[in-house]
């Protein structure tokens, strides 16, 4: 039942951080529908495809489909209230999201009998894989690309399912409060991986 509040957490999060970039890019009411689901549940669908999970399993998922419906008919209703707080806490609530989906995508691969290296990606796929998409769509460059260190928090969780380190349900939970905390750290305190930027003399 826990596992379950955080999936919704999460899904809520994502759904309305799609929605949010969508009004940002004047998307129509269409368009903020569009972003707000795909954002929550690109990642998911994804992830199916390559594990070998059916697409049609999304569809088994109306609760969740429910919430990320009402959370984006709300943020279209009262977008200056919401903004407001999203602004405060929604890099909070996208951290949990990230852990929560990566750590769930892991659990998939991972139950299947997928090698480390399929776990991981499910993991990485679940927990940002929405977001990208959400970027894209947006014509924006993914955040989980080039800002504070992201996807890196989705990898490290499928390497720990995946190595067998996470297996019990306090371990899993444990794992969850980690994942959290390194993100929302790595915003706070602007962490980012090494970049390189290329520069051509004519």
């Amino acid at each position: 039942m826990t596992w379950e509040v955080l999936s919704m957490i999460g899904t809520v999060a994502f759904a309305i951080s799609g929605a949010i970039i969508a009004m940002e890019e004047e998307f129509d009411i269409f368009g903020v529908y569009i972003l707000g689901i795909v954002t929550a549940f690109g990642g998911g669908a994804i992830r199916n495809l390559l594990i070998g999970v059916p697409v049609s399993a999304l569809w088994d998922q109306g609760l969740f489909f429910n919430l990320a419906l009402l959370s984006i008919t709300i943020v279209f209703l009262f977008p200056s209230n919401l903004l407001k707080h999203w602004q405060r806490w929604g890099n909070f609530f996208d951290a949990i999201g990230l852990a929560a989906f990566a750590i769930q995508g892991a659990i998939y691969a991972s139950n299947m009998g997928h090698p480390l290296s399929a776990v991981i990606v499910a993991a990485v796929l679940t927990g940002s894989g929405g977001g990208m998409i959400r970027d894209l769509l947006a014509g924006r460059k993914p955040l989980v690309l080039k800002a504070e260190i992201y996807a890196v928090w989705a990898v490290l969780a499928g390497l720990v399912i995946g190595l067998g380190m996470a297996n019990k349900a306090v371990e899993l939970y444990g794992l969850f409060g980690v994942i959290t905390a390194l993100r929302v750290l790595s915003y706070t305190y602007k962490w980012h991986l090494p970049v390189r930027k290329l520069r051509v003399h004519l």
